[in-house]
């Protein structure tokens, strides 16, 4: 899979069936860092858990370098939490 391909499908991705079943990425991510922030007992910024949720994959990939779905997923989560971080007015 080349990287146009793998771009493509991150985007379907977060802009079609998941975005539909889960909510506005936003919500979600706050929705997250909420939960994560009484489990851990610091401030967790929605932003942060697309970090998390990259570190996540990261790692499996580390186990499983050709595990495309990783990388694809890698991909938007990058832009869900650029999405989340700059916040435009």
């Amino acid at each position: 899979m080349d990287r146009c391909k793998i771009i493509l499908e991150a985007n379907d991705l977060i802009t079609s069936d998941r975005a539909k079943d889960y909510g506005d990425a936003r919500q979600n991510f706050l929705n997250i860092s909420k939960g994560w922030s009484v489990i851990f007992g610091v401030n967790v910024a929605p932003e942060k858990v697309a970090l998390a949720m990259d570190w996540l994959k990261t790692c499996r990939l580390i186990t499983s370098p050709e595990h495309v779905d990783s990388w694809i997923d890698k991909v938007g989560y990058s832009a869900l939490g650029g999405e989340v971080a700059i916040k435009e007015d």
